[in-house]
């Protein structure tokens, strides 16, 4: 069976879904692999590391492959070359793709969602949404040490003493915690809130100060946190607004996969912070954890620079590739049966990310949203 590793194709993306040193593992579950030109080279892996590592190049691998690999979704009219009975493997956002769900499902093409694997202990290692937000919480302290006009550590001269800078890190989740890693390796005093009750002893661990607001914690399912209401969220906003004043850097990070970021800080919080101050928002694309910010934009609120977020683990690509084709390898060989792609559906993770199979929905949420009228 052959195995298609495609060039991405939507704008701003860098990475690629296999990389040379993975495909020899591909082979060992008797798949032959093979790599569109150019596939890896804006990652830095060129098509002579995939043909040293065994794979092919071919153009027209799409169109005769069963299983086909890619970070973002394919378009249309890639999907339209598919063989019937395909199955893809991709980042799937089910909520804003609908016209893409039911081409998939119209085609015949199985089609995994790399967001829907479910968050139990045996699927960590296919968690792709966590090994990327690894790589975005790295970039987003490499971004506010960039952007932030002073030093991170403190630094005692004979010319004087230069303060530390105050880092403040709200949401706890692999992308916060990386960002307070980071920038407290780098030497920064960072301390750090999330509303779910194991945050603080894990935020400590990480050399942090946990901020106590004395509020509700809000354990929700996956991980995630749940849901606040206004009147929680409006009183959590007054109990941050010193926190974030007296920072020098304030990096955000917390989204839900599929909903709206929920907007922690508003535009009269990030005006009281001092002058050369930067904010980090994360969550830029998804609406915004920070009023004001604008994906892939800087703008100034107040004396502050907020720089908001776009496709951060592209930004990364070489790692980011590097960790997300492990997360497909360890996906596919749950699939893989004796050197045939054999997805089991009664497996709860297969089921979990599987959103078309056999020219049907199997995404009970989407499905609902698609067909519920008969459509």
């Amino acid at each position: 069976m052959k195995i298609a590793v495609v060039k991405e194709t939507r704008p701003g993306e860098s990475r690629v879904a296999a990389v040379p040193e993975l495909v020899g593992k591909l082979s060992a579950l008797g798949y032959e692999v093979a790599v569109e030109p150019d596939a890896g080279v804006r990652a830095e892996y060129v098509d002579d590391l995939y043909r040293e590592a065994g794979a092919t190049i071919e153009t027209d691998a799409l169109s005769s492959a069963e299983v086909v690999l890619s970070v973002q979704p394919l378009e249309t009219s890639r999907v339209q070359q598919l063989k019937q009975g395909a199955a893809t493997f991709s980042f799937l956002p089910v909520g804003q793709e609908t016209d893409l769900v039911v081409t998939l499902r119209d085609a015949g093409v199985t089609a995994f969602a790399l967001e829907l694997v479910p968050r139990i202990s045996r699927a960590q290692s296919m968690d792709a949404l966590s090994s990327q937000a690894l790589v975005g919480g790295y970039r987003a302290a490499i971004v506010a040490a960039e952007k932030l006009r002073r030093f991170l550590p403190l630094n005692m001269t004979a010319a004087g003493t230069v303060p530390p800078a105050q880092v403040v890190v709200l949401g706890a989740g692999v992308a916060g915690l990386q960002a307070i890693a980071t920038t407290k390796r780098l030497g920064a005093v960072v301390k750090a809130y999330d509303v779910r009750a194991a945050a603080a002893e894990e935020i400590a661990s990480m050399g942090a100060v946990p901020i106590e607001l004395e509020l509700e914690t809000l354990e929700g399912t996956g991980g995630y946190a749940r849901e606040m209401t206004e009147d929680r969220a409006a009183r959590q906003r007054e109990l941050l607004t010193p926190y974030i004043a007296a920072a020098d850097a304030l990096i955000t990070t917390a989204a839900v996969p599929g909903r709206t970021a929920p907007m922690l800080v508003t535009r009269e919080m990030v005006e009281q912070m001092k002058p050369g101050s930067v904010v980090i928002d994360l969550a830029a694309e998804t609406g915004g954890n920070v009023e004001g910010s604008v994906s892939g934009e800087e703008v100034r609120v107040g004396n502050a620079l907020v720089w908001g977020a776009s496709n951060v683990p592209s930004q990364m690509p070489g790692p980011a590739s590097k960790l997300y084709a492990q997360n497909l390898v360890n996906l596919i060989t749950l699939m893989t049966t004796e050197g045939t792609f054999a997805p089991d559906f009664d497996d709860e993770v297969v089921a979990g990310c599987c959103v078309t199979h056999g020219g049907e929905i199997r995404h009970e949420p989407t499905r609902e949203r698609l067909e519920g009228d008969g459509s």
